[in-house]
């Protein structure tokens, strides 16, 4: 299947799944979340994958969070269907899958490139990742199940501190804090 915003290299049995929208920093929309899911969907029935790993493209960034040039006129009822249709098409299915999904944090993941690096069964940072959920400081609370998913993977005090905060938390902090399972140089 041609994608428009991800690419897929598969070798040795493992898929790397790309999120390819550099420009603006992998952010996700609609689509490249209907494309990712598309491709998770894939990749679990494809015999020859045993694992998938997803990351951004470029250096800068795993996935910026959400792309708000899409939603930002959004109302309420807009934004909560947006919400449930990502929780429930890529999230929770990258949650649920019967492959593993490694995380491979490159850069910034932030509101919902966090949220989609929490649905991996574990993640890898590189040394310059910074990591956190800036969407409250926009008036909106982590929508596609990252607080729950959050308190799970680092406590419930742990979580709220971020969450409230806004704060972005460094590769090391994510490790100790037990977000990351490991931190690992860009290159490598």
């Amino acid at each position: 299947m041609e994608y428009k915003n991800i690419l897929i290299e598969t070798s040795e049995n493992i898929a790397v799944l790309t999120v390819n929208r550099p420009d603006q920093l992998n952010a996700l929309n609609t689509e490249t979340i209907a494309e990712l899911s598309s491709a998770f969907k894939a990749l679990e029935v494809d015999y020859n994958v045993k694992a998938i790993i997803v990351t951004g493209s470029g250096t800068k960034a795993f996935i910026a969070g959400a792309d708000i040039k899409e939603f930002y006129q959004f109302n309420s009822e807009q934004g909560k269907k947006l919400s449930a249709m990502g929780h429930k098409t890529l999230f929770n299915l990258v949650e649920n899958l019967r492959k593993p999904v490694i995380g491979a944090i490159n850069g910034f993941a932030l509101g919902g490139g966090l949220e989609l690096a929490m649905s991996c069964h574990f993640r890898l940072a590189s040394d310059n990742a910074k990591l956190g959920l800036p969407e409250v400081t926009l008036g909106v609370i982590p929508g596609y199940g990252g607080t729950q998913r959050l308190a799970q993977l680092v406590g419930k005090g742990r979580a709220m501190e971020m969450v409230l905060s806004a704060k972005m938390i460094t590769a090391e902090a994510a490790l100790i804090s037990g977000l990351v399972n490991y931190v690992t140089t860009q290159e490598d």
